[in-house]
């Protein structure tokens, strides 16, 4: 019931054309870069998703966690504009619910976004390399299971994002907040396995050609800062709710 309301909301916002056409905008970014300068990369001996990965993931991963914050700020500012968050919090509803309803939308939101740019790699590899890798089935477990890793690793980012957008009445100065985290997250040194675990900076992390230990201990603690992050949200609403 939560999220059927969640997505009658996302008709205030236009967050279902943003994102699907924030997703057509990235997936454009390496069919444009192939087209200008294929023979930088074709020549190249590494796995051809590997070298598409390496070439392009760095700004579409930017676009993609800019999408999700200002999605994020968006679905609370609805709430907020209208005191809405106070109404609900009124009722007789358990607690979470407004924030896991944004969670899961936010999260589908992201799924959309996703598909065209692993679209767009594909039709690369088709089109550019030799082919030969689309004939193997090997190839979309690989091409499914990236993509799968890719949106896990952007949950911890969507949670945060929207904790923080819950803090704050103003958009604003919740905006402003995600955008100086990203910042931060693009100046953190990405060999560093500690400091990748920022929830801001996952997202940048391609995983093409990486160890598989490597790959599983990014995967485990992004469930762990998953989790964390909803603890640190039920504790967060408690707190407001003594002061409100």
């Amino acid at each position: 019931m939560s999220y059927i309301i969640e997505c009658k909301k996302l008709q205030r916002t236009g967050l279902i054309l943003t994102f699907f056409g924030g997703g057509l905008l990235a997936a454009l970014i390496p069919v444009l870069n192939m087209a200008f300068r294929s023979e930088m990369y074709i020549t190249q001996n590494e796995p051809p998703l590997q070298i598409l990965f390496d070439a392009n993931w760095q700004i579409m991963a930017m676009l993609n966690i800019l999408l999700i914050v200002s999605g994020a700020c968006a679905l609370y500012h609805i709430e907020y504009g209208d005191n809405a968050i106070q109404k609900m919090a009124a009722l007789p509803l358990p607690g979470n619910r407004i924030f896991l309803g944004k969670c899961l939308v936010l999260t589908v939101l992201a799924t959309l976004m996703l598909l065209p740019e692993i679209l767009s790699l594909v039709f690369c590899i088709y089109y550019w390399f030799s082919g030969a890798e689309i004939l193997n089935m090997a190839f979309y477990r690989e091409i499914f299971a990236g993509y799968g890793c890719l949106l896990l690793l952007m949950l911890p980012l969507i949670l945060i994002a929207l904790l923080i957008a819950s803090t704050f009445r103003n958009m604003w100065i919740s905006l402003g907040v995600n955008i100086v985290c990203v910042f931060i997250a693009t100046m953190l040194p990405t060999n560093n396995f500690a400091l990748s675990l920022f929830p801001f900076a996952l997202p940048f992390q391609t995983l093409a050609g990486t160890d598989g230990r490597r790959v599983i201990g990014f995967m485990i603690c992004a469930g762990v800062e998953i989790l964390l992050i909803g603890i640190a949200e039920m504790i967060y609403r408690n707190i407001r709710r003594c002061f409100e």
